[in-house]
């Protein structure tokens, strides 16, 4: 299944791109999509603690995705 994520702040620099496009077996999930990405990220640095949007709405590692869902990726953000 044909995953496109929108990436954001750090994620989005590590990538080069504010988004992303993963092939992944179905049924896929939020921890799949981390998975992934940190396989995929194309400097040898980890990336940041993630947290995941799928249809504008926050979900956890166990949330299923769908064909045509909206994937967005938000690292933590300082705040002052």
């Amino acid at each position: 299944m044909r995953v496109n994520i929108l990436l954001f702040a750090s994620v989005a620099e590590a990538f080069g791109n504010d988004q992303v496009a993963l092939e992944l077996p179905a049924p896929v999930l939020v921890a799949d999509v981390a998975a992934a990405l940190q396989a995929a990220v194309p400097t040898s640095a980890a990336l940041p603690p993630l947290r995941f949007a799928v249809n504008q709405e926050f979900v956890d590692d166990g949330f299923p995705i769908h064909e045509g869902d909206e994937v967005a990726v938000i690292p933590p953000v300082a705040g002052g």
